[in-house]
């Protein structure tokens, strides 16, 4: 199961066995639009301020490199202020 949490978060790009690049790229997408919405519901000003590009940029490396464990969406808000902290530590 590491391998398709790994492909999701992008962590890798190799396709894990049993599912399809489509597939995978769905699965990908839905995770970065959930993280998207709901750290952008807690901070609209903050993507407002970085602009499109380096908005997707910034939630990308954020579920690329969270610690974010939990299956709930609404724990996001805390480790995204973790994630800002460790980063510009």
């Amino acid at each position: 199961m590491s391998a398709f949490y790994d492909h999701v978060r992008g962590l890798s790009d190799e396709v894990p066995a049993g599912y399809t690049e489509a597939g995978m790229r769905v699965y990908r997408h839905l995770v970065y639009l959930g993280a998207a919405q709901l750290i952008e519901a807690h901070f609209p000003h903050m993507r407002r301020e970085l602009g499109e590009a380096d908005w997707r940029t910034l939630i990308e490396a954020f579920v690329r490199q969270s610690r974010w464990t939990s299956h709930h969406y609404g724990d996001l808000h805390d480790e995204f202020l973790a994630f800002l902290a460790r980063e510009a530590a």
